[in-house]
Formats: structure tokens, C-alpha cells, sequence
């Protein structure tokens, strides 16, 4: 559905994006991460026709969005990250503008407009003008006029920001709903919301993208194979006593007792040392048997800081 190829843009002397290459299948919601500055928003503008490309190509729908601009946007609903609202105009005001501008027929604007505000949760507030609004309300609107003429791609920019919780929730839950019928790319800079709604994950970091996968492909990858969760039944310091004496086993912390009757153990192995089947044996002869055990994975915080990190100079 979107179509990315060796695409490049640069502001005079700075490089914006750099051969950026990806594609984005029908159907899929895919986040778009990187720290300010990372080319995330240039992107999304030349795909939505907002600015022009330096070089490589750009498809929407298998439309080129430099050969025939107009028919790709016609495939693309945008929210950028302070929606365009006329504060004045009440929601139904706004929204028929909006249908105005997007060609939608007059006598199809009634039933058409009725389904947006179904699906993102404007009834309540559809005759109130919009600068009355909450800002969830007003990022709702948001929303609403990007689905004006029934889109088959969304590219949200920072959808939530400025949220309050309870908000934030309420969006991702609409914007889950928009996507079992269309493909979303979603930026966002909260990385619990990239996990709550996203099935697959593109990094950028200084105008090339440096991970693409989804969220948990990206957290075991890029996680410390020797670190292990363990959590075992019996006393917990009996139990400590027999990991430290673990042939393998280079530090053991206590992290917690989830279940009662047991305790949760971080253990680090020393380099290129299994220590599951032993420590197994270990466990199982003094009668303390394990109920859990699993790899200790990265969060996509972690995962995000590591990827975007950059290298501090030689002195």
C-alpha cells in the first residue's frame, strides 16, 4: 500500500532523510519511531505531498505521488501533530467543510459524515463549536476529517500528544478500530502506544531508518542472551545460595516474589556458558523446582535508546 524506494531530501547543506527504503502492506499499523530531528515528519510530508522529494520514489495505492500528486492523496488521510481545526466552525460545520474540500458528493455527506463521527466517538458533542472542545474532543476531530472520503491509508503524526490518560487511551482504541479496514503508519513518541497498537516498528535515526521489525521481534533481538528471569519454589534464601553456587553463574539478584511460595531471580551467566540444563538439575535434586524461566528481553525503550544512540567523538 505505501511504497518507499531510495528516498532522499535534504535542507541546503543538512541532511533531512537519507535512501530511505520500506514498504507497508495493506492492512498493517506500523509505527514510525526516532528522537527529534530524525527525518520522522519530512517523511510523512512527502508522503502526503506536502513537500517535494530530492530523490528516489514515492507510492501510495501504486500511485507515484510526484507523477499524479492528486491521485495518491486521494488515497491518504492525514492527521498532523496540531490538527487543522477552525475553532469558530461546530464539529458538523467543520466536517462538511472538510467534504468540501475533499470532493465528497452533497448528497452522500450526510450518511458519510454520520460514520465517522459514529466510529470516532463525536455524537455526544457533533453541534458544538470546536474551540469549546476538550483537546481529546478536538484530537477526535482530528481524526474524523482524516477519514473524510473513506481513505485507504491514515499517517498519523503524534496522535496523543498532550493527552491526558485516560485520553490517550481512548484514541488508541479509535485508532485500533480505523485500522482493521485501513493501513496506518502512526508517529508517535510514546513508546507504550507503539506496543498497544502497532504491529510492526520502523527506527529512524539520523535520516536512515536502522530497525524495522515488530515491537517483540525488536526487544529479543536486541536483548542480553545471558540474562535469564528464573523464579523458583522454596525458601528464598536456600534458593540464592544454590544459584550463587551454580557452576556458569556470574551474579544473581533477587527481583521480586510473584507467586506465593516462590521468588523471581535475574541471573547472568559468564560469557559463552549455557547454565539452563544444569541449573535445572541443580534445582530439581534439593527439591526447590522451577517454575519459570525466560530470557530477561529488553523493553523498546531500551531498544529505541540503543538504536538512536550516537557515538560520542574522539577526544
Amino acid at each position: 500500500m505505501i511504497e518507499v524506494q531510495g528516498l532522499t531530501k535534504s535542507y541546503g547543506k543538512n541532511r533531512g532523510i537519507s535512501d530511505l527504503t520500506f514498504s507497508i502492506a495493506e492492512g498493517e499499523i506500523v509505527g514510525f519511531l526516532g528522537p527529534n530531528g530524525a527525518g520522522k515528519t519530512t517523511t510523512m510530508n512527502i508522503l502526503t505531498g506536502y513537500l517535494p522529494l530530492g530523490a528516489g520514489s514515492a507510492k501510495v495505492a501504486g500511485i507515484d505521488i510526484i507523477r499524479d500528486p492528486t491521485g495518491a492523496k486521494k488515497h491518504i488521510g492525514y492527521l498532523p501533530e496540531h490538527p487543522p481545526l477552525y475553532l469558530g466552525m461546530t464539529v458538523r460545520e467543520y466536517l462538511d467543510f472538510v467534504c468540501g474540500l475533499k470532493g465528497v458528493k452533497t448528497a452522500d455527506r450526510k450518511a458519510h459524515v454520520a460514520a465517522i463521527v459514529d466510529m470516532v466517538g463525536l455524537s455526544d458533542v457533533f453541534s458544538r463549536v470546536i474551540g469549546h472542545l476538550s483537546k481529546g474532543y478536538r484530537q477526535r476531530v482530528g481524526l474524523a476529517q482524516a477519514l473524510v472520503g473513506d481513505p485507504d491509508v491514515l499517517v498519523l503524526d503524534e496522535p496523543t500528544v498532550g493527552l491526558d490518560p485516560r485520553q490517550i487511551v481512548e484514541i488508541r482504541n479509535v485508532i485500533k478500530d480505523m485500522g482493521k479496514s485501513r493501513t496506518i503508519i502512526l508517529s508517535t513518541h510514546i513508546l507504550p502506544e507503539v506496543s498497544a497498537v502497532c504491529e510492526r516498528v520502523l527506527v529512524i535515526s539520523d535520516g536512515v531508518i536502522v530497525a524495522d521489525g515488530k515491537p517483540e521481534t525488536l526487544t529479543t533481538a536486541l536483548s542480553n542472551e545471558r540474562e535469564l528471569i528464573v523464579r523458583v519454589a522454596g525458601p528464598k534464601n536456600n534458593v540464592l545460595q544454590l544459584l550463587r553456587s551454580q557452576d556458569g553463574v556470574k551474579s544473581v539478584n533477587h527481583v521480586g516474589d510473584m507467586e506465593p511460595g516462590s521468588s523471581d531471580f535475574l541471573l547472568e551467566s559468564q560469557p559463552n556458558t549455557d547454565i539452563r540444563k544444569p541449573l535445572f538439575n541443580l534445582l530439581a535434586q534439593a527439591g526447590c523446582p522451577i517454575l519459570m524461566l525466560r530470557p530477561q528481553n529488553a523493553t523498546l525503550e531500551e531498544v529505541f535508546l540503543k538504536l538512536t544512540a550516537k557515538e560520542e567523538p574522539a577526544q
